[in-house]
């Protein structure tokens, strides 16, 4: 028989029923808001304040705008704690969250760290904990604002070997988070504009041109990072630590040991050149919208991937930064490439692309840079460490402006865009300290030789060794070694420049080239080209290095009739006309055509080009072995640029006689470049300024007038002086001289 439940009973059950439902609402209501509770509450109740900051009595109520707490000292706030996970992704090597604490201070300076809660497995490879929250530690005192204009790099960080990626993760997120609580709050005067600002412009997703490694290497579309293992060696060896000497890097000092180059490929037209159209469908594919994506190609000793990323997916030597953003690459986001789809591209031992998702806050049209890690190995278990940066920002003719009402806040967008070029190029000359120096040395000591050049060119034979030495140092270290060649591409770009308006720090940014330039300004004006042209040119000095070396093995050398000399003159300037007025229609077209400078194969690229090129500039070179300085006679566009200013010039500082040309000639025949007309004149428009011409002014043996000098000395003295000049008519049968 059934059992029929009474009423009471079942009273009884649906009391119990509401009870558990009554139960499971309030468990649930308590998990949805200890879902929304920030994880700052978890931690500060496990950590007094007095503990946390020194001079704290205790946490304020949670701010209802942000998950921050203020720190109070009796009833005055001195600052604000919060979470770093609460504000930026921190995981790890586990793939949980590395959760740091955080004290900042009203002026924006870190006023503690305190490592709370991880997962890393460091202890398992044994690694103290304490030493990781000690690191954590260190970052008391830190100034944010600083930071926040360093873009996040202006701290020194101790690795600890071992623990790499997760110290440079603490790092990252303890700077990042800092930034953006400190610019939310106005902490030291930082304010969050910058969050609220959109784009000025977007890629240009229509332009699809195929481009060739040269004309993008050129003009800034391929950026490159190069450190020989000289320079690798100096660096490590200037940070103080002894063992870096004994781990020194093995190998020639002017092997590579890394050279670096980035593109950013998810622009069409650089994708599509770099990668091919497959590849670059391919990349299409993996992206998400909004996605970007770099290209990174190295070869050399030091791979800027290594191989700790296989252990734990991300790649420790390579950071991108973009202002406040810091973005490091997973091994998801990477992808291997064979080989490199442009033509002309060198061979690299390393090509491999990266995507940078669209959550990360990066702008493909803003400047960024790639941060290099370079370890040493200094113990069985501890390493050193140094960083580089490789600065990359897309050339414009890749963006599309964007159309944007003008506010209140343009003013403020053009004072930071000026305060962050002005802090670039200023690191950059910091940087460059040591070349600057050699190069101003040079640049005076030549300045002296052309003030006292009667003295200089006194001693032909020390004043030859002495013009070939400087050549050698031109060639070697303002060519080859620092890549200062200055160009007709630099001027084209100064026109443009004064076109869209004006400003000095895109050309601040390369120091050695900025000084040649202000040189060659300052040389024109007392001296006309020649400064430049005849000492200062990487190619120049080639040219003439080589032809020396041809004289020595006997190679014939030709003298073109003067008056066929005399119309190959122009044929420069009409180069150089040209070449302005393309760059009036369009730049990007007259620096292709501005190839007829062999500038950028022989000096930037060291002959490391396609065929072509390298064909071009080795047919005049071996031209130059029969007739010197051919290319600087007939075809330089940027001698011709310079030649016509240089008519400006305040002075003729040559020293000349009235004989001179008539009836003598040995300066016009022995002028390397036929500078100086059969009538004596000297041209200043071709005159290089290699004072040979000052030498024979003084020549003993040659100048028919210093040689009439020492005849009459040497009768007044009661000596023969006809020997002298039997000399000297027997070196010139060809002289009007009687």
């Amino acid at each position: 028989m059934t059992n029929i439940p009474t009423p009471t009973a079942i009273l009884k059950n649906l009391l119990s029923i509401v009870f558990a439902v009554q139960i499971a609402l309030v468990a649930s209501l308590s998990a949805a808001v200890a879902a929304h509770d920030p994880v700052l509450l978890k931690f500060i109740a496990k950590v007094p304040a007095s503990e946390f900051v020194q001079g704290a009595t205790g946490y304020g109520k949670l701010r209802e705008d942000l998950p921050v707490v203020p720190l109070l000292q009796g009833n005055d706030t001195i600052g604000y704690a919060y979470i770093t996970s609460d504000f930026v992704s921190t995981t790890g090597y586990s793939g949980k969250p590395i959760h740091v604490l955080v004290g900042i201070d009203l002026d924006g300076k870190i006023l503690a760290a305190n490592l709370v809660k991880h997962s890393e497995p460091i202890v398992l490879i044994g690694i103290p904990n304490e030493k990781i929250k000690a690191l954590t530690e260190s970052f008391k005192g830190v100034d944010i604002v600083a930071e926040a204009a360093a873009g996040g790099t202006n701290h020194d960080l101790d690795i600890i070997s071992g623990a790499t990626v997760t110290i440079m993760i603490i790092d990252d997120t303890i700077v990042r988070s800092s930034i953006k609580v400190a610019r939310i709050l106005g902490l030291g005067g930082l304010n969050n504009n910058a969050a609220e600002r959109g784009p000025s412009h977007e890629l240009n997703m229509e332009m699809k041109d195929v481009l060739d490694w040269n004309k993008m290497s050129g003009d800034g579309t391929i950026r490159r990072m190069t450190l020989d293992i000289g320079q690798i060696n100096q660096a490590f060896a200037d940070m103080g630590d002894k063992r870096a000497l004994k781990h020194a890097e093995q190998g020639d000092p002017s092997d590579t040991y890394i050279d670096m180059h980035m593109a950013l490929v998810s622009a069409p037209s650089i994708g599509i050149s770099l990668l091919g159209e497959k590849e670059y469908q391919n990349l299409l594919g993996r992206m998400n919208e909004g996605d970007s994506a770099i290209l990174l190609m190295g070869r050399g000793i030091f791979s800027f991937k290594g191989s700790g990323y296989v252990r734990g997916g991300i790649f420790d030597r390579i950071k991108l930064i973009q202002g406040d953003i810091s973005v490091r690459f997973h091994d998801k986001q990477q992808k291997r490439l064979g080989k490199l789809h442009a033509a002309g591209a060198p061979e690299f031992t390393e090509l491999d692309m990266f995507i940078i998702p669209a959550e990360t806050g990066f702008d493909p049209t803003k400047p960024f840079r790639i941060q290099l890690l370079s370890q040493r190995v200094v113990g069985p278990v501890d390493k050193i460490f140094k960083t580089y940066d490789l600065g990359y920002k897309i050339p414009e003719q890749f963006l599309t402006k964007l159309a944007q009402p003008v506010t209140e806040t343009v003013d403020v967008l053009s004072d930071e865009d000026k305060a962050a070029r002005r802090a670039l190029w200023q690191r950059a000359w910091k940087s460059k300290t040591v070349e600057i120096s050699i190069l101003i040395g040079m640049l005076t000591l030549l300045t002296a030789v052309f003030f006292f050049q009667f003295a200089a060119t006194r001693n032909k034979r020390v004043f030859y060794w002495f013009r070939i030495g400087f050549l050698t140092m031109t060639l070697f270290y303002i060519g080859w070694y620092e890549n200062a060649q200055l160009s007709i591409v630099n001027l084209m770009a100064l026109t443009a420049s004064l076109q869209t308006g004006f400003s000095w720090d895109a050309f601040l940014m390369d120091p050695l080239v900025f000084i040649l330039w202000i040189s060659v300004s300052v040389t024109l004006l007392f001296w006309g080209r020649g400064g430049y042209c005849g000492w200062l040119c990487p190619f120049g000095a080639l040219q003439e290095l080589t032809n020396q070396i041809a004289r020595f093995f006997k190679v014939p050398q030709w003298t073109l009739p003067w008056g066929l000399h005399e119309r190959l003159w122009p044929v420069k300037y009409m180069i150089f006309l040209g070449l302005f007025g393309l760059s009036m229609v369009s730049v990007s077209l007259a620096e292709h055509f501005a190839e007829i400078e062999p500038f950028k194969t022989s000096i930037i690229l060291k002959f490391a080009r396609g065929w072509p090129y390298v064909m071009f500039a080795t047919v005049l070179l071996g031209i130059g072995l029969f007739i010197e300085r051919f290319y600087c006679r007939y075809l330089c566009p940027l001698g011709a640029a310079l030649a016509i200013p240089g008519r400006l010039r305040m002075f003729d500082w040559l020293k000349r006689y009235k004989e001179c040309g008539s009836p003598c000639q040995t300066c016009s025949n022995e002028c390397f470049v036929q500078a100086i007309h059969p009538t004596g004149e000297i041209n200043p428009n071709e005159c290089l300024s290699c004072l040979h011409c000052q030498v024979l002014y003084q020549d003993n043996d040659k100048c028919p007038v210093v040689i009439k000098k020492l005849r009459r000395r040497e009768k007044a003295a009661g000596k023969s002086g006809g020997e002298a000049m039997d000399r000297f008519l027997t070196n010139h049968p060809n002289s009007k001289s009687k």
